[in-house]
């Protein structure tokens, strides 16, 4: 396994986070349990995860991993533990977001899910338009003081938001934000335009989630032909308006005698300032194929190929003026 300190902070993570969006939902506690036990036989030591994820009700996956930390053998002490809040959690008034009081309580309700007295990463998941950043950095600082939290990270932010967050953070010598998760990936890029440059510009390391692009990366078109997959709706839509690009896409990578998912995960661990893709595994099997893409390396040539199917962008506002 390959290590990598997350963004600008001593901390070292492994270049693949396991993400657990999955657990109680298409996976189920024995299965998961399984592929949380892999990944650390792998060296995966980076596992995401949300108050909001699992089924039937919201916080079943954060308990689940809790169950797996009680099992003892060092699993907590092994994990750098990334979680997140920001959506409701109930019906009631302060039930979500970030002012001071939800912060304070979904931290603690995320502990006792955890069955956990820290959390290594806490993450916003989404901005918070109503709540001033002076507001969330007192809650996040005594969350600190108190041995609760180590490092803030932010999910779903645009440039000027990490700009902010970390102007604030700083008015107050803080540390601010130390990582950002974003969708990344050959498809989708326009985290390139300003949220790519302001992570690197102020330290925060880049988490990508979605690196197979719901599986369109992951050689869905042979696996349509064998009849093992099967798009509907908003996919099958996708996959239509992308059918040329990922039919050079799969061609390519039959040339290059790689798996497609391999040859998605090993472009964005060649992307600067990318810490390390979100891994979704649902098998061993799934999990075992994410691995293989941390020995693939992608000459010049290959990544400027890639480049040509699915274009990026420019650093704005080269973008789109001078």
């Amino acid at each position: 396994m390959e290590y990598k300190h997350l963004g600008r902070t001593g901390l070292t993570v492994s270049r693949l986070c396991l993400g657990t969006m999955n657990f109680t939902w298409t996976t189920e506690k024995p299965d998961a349990f399984k592929l949380m036990d892999a990944a650390h036989a792998h060296g995966i030591n980076f596992f995401d995860t949300a108050n909001r994820y699992g089924r039937p009700a919201w916080g079943d996956t954060e308990s689940l991993i809790g169950e797996w930390f009680s099992l003892g053998g060092a699993r907590r002490h092994k994990t750098v533990l990334a979680t997140k809040l920001y959506g409701l959690m109930g019906d009631w008034p302060n039930d979500g977001k970030l002012s001071a009081l939800n912060i304070r309580r979904a931290l603690d309700a995320s502990l006792k899910r955890l069955k956990t007295d820290y959390i290594d990463l806490y993450q916003f998941h989404h901005i918070d338009r109503d709540t001033p950043w002076d507001e969330i950095w007192r809650a996040m600082e005594v969350a600190v003081q108190q041995g609760k939290i180590l490092y803030a990270g932010s999910s779903n932010f645009a440039g000027w938001h990490i700009a902010k967050a970390q102007g604030v953070a700083r008015s107050r010598n803080f540390m601010g934000l130390v990582s950002e998760q974003s969708i990344y990936n050959l498809i989708e890029r326009n985290l390139e335009l300003e949220v790519l440059p302001a992570c690197q510009d102020f330290g925060l390391g880049v988490i990508p989630w979605s690196p197979l692009h719901g599986g369109l990366l992951g050689g869905v078109l042979r696996k349509q032909n064998q009849g093992i997959r099967r798009l509907e709706g908003r996919a099958a839509e996708t996959l239509e308006a992308l059918r040329p690009r990922i039919e050079r896409y799969e061609a390519f990578c039959d040339e290059l005698g790689h798996e497609p998912g391999d040859v998605a995960l090993a472009w964005l661990l060649h992307q600067p300032g990318v810490t390390g893709p979100i891994i979704g595994p649902r098998t061993s099997e799934q999990l075992e194929a994410s691995v293989r893409a941390l020995d693939l390396t992608l000459d010049a040539t290959a990544l400027s190929r890639l480049d040509e199917i699915f274009p990026g962008r420019k650093t704005a506002p080269e973008d789109y003026a001078w």
